[in-house]
């Protein structure tokens, strides 16, 4: 036998063994890998906020919001932060998160482990200040993602604003039960208020919930109630699902409400995953 055919056959020899070697072994490499940063979907966001609307009396709805977006990078993790809070809220929620969460030089593992209750825990901090400072929470809320990796999404969100989910063309709002399924943890607190009324004491819902994303996650609307007033979760899907852009989509969704004569504050922030 020639040297050349000998050393062609023990590849090819080699190369079976790889292929046949333990299904169960291979099966774990493969669970265990980390995907490379090609495999991951890629994270970008727009944002657009007005004043909010004043009432002929001088009542004015709620004071304007203010929108957050933070990104770190905690060992070969890639962490966003992003959310929209009205200003009796304050800057708590981001403050705690960074406290709490990015400032502990935390490993992956606590990051993914850690993250939904930590911003539970901040919600209920933001809540409670809130009630300190004031009997009248009408028109307060918040509403916060927090993006890992590109492959793990925590929402919350308190009072009227809201986290919409756009899956495969169709509206998902966090915390309704038609959206749960074994990939998705929900987790609803309900908190009495001092407000008589049903509106006003809607304030005091907080919603907090983790889900995988998906092939079919296009992308996420974190908006305020001047948006949600005048437009239901699949309209306002529908009317930016084609708007590849984050930055125009966000800005078709604030003039669209403010085209619909929207009395509250108008804000809001996509997150698109490519």
């Amino acid at each position: 036998m020639a040297l050349k055919d000998f050393h062609l056959k023990q590849k090819a020899l080699q190369l079976k063994r790889f292929l046949m070697g333990s299904a169960g072994r291979k099966k774990r490499e493969v669970t265990n890998a980390k995907k490379p940063s090609w495999m991951m979907p890629a994270v970008s966001h727009g944002y657009y906020t007005t004043e909010a609307f004043k009432s002929p009396a001088g009542y004015e709805d709620s004071d304007s919001d203010f929108v957050v977006v933070q990104r770190e990078q905690i060992e070969e993790l890639e962490l966003w932060f992003f959310g929209v809070f009205n200003a009796r809220v304050g800057d708590g929620v981001a403050k705690y998160m960074q406290s709490h969460l990015f400032d502990k030089n935390p490993k992956e593992s606590h990051v993914r482990a850690k993250s939904k209750e930590t911003m539970r825990k901040a919600y209920l901090g933001a809540r409670a200040k809130t009630r300190e400072s004031t009997e009248d929470t009408h028109g307060v809320g918040s509403v916060s993602a927090i993006v890992i990796d590109g492959e793990k999404l925590v929402l919350a969100n308190m009072g009227d604003y809201r986290a919409v989910v756009c899956r495969d063309g169709l509206a998902h709002q966090i915390g309704s039960r038609n959206n749960q399924s074994g990939k998705r943890h929900w987790s609803q607190r309900f908190f009495k208020g001092n407000a008589a009324s049903t509106r006003q004491s809607k304030t005091s819902d907080l919603v907090v919930g983790a889900e995988r994303v998906d092939p079919d996650t296009e992308f996420v609307i974190l908006a305020s109630s001047g948006i949600w007033e005048v437009m239901k979760n699949q309209e306002a899907v529908n009317l930016i699902k084609h708007i590849e852009n984050p930055q125009a989509a966000s800005e078709c969704l604030a003039k669209e409400a403010s085209n619909r004569m929207s009395r509250g504050s108008i804000s809001c922030l996509v997150i698109r995953f490519d």
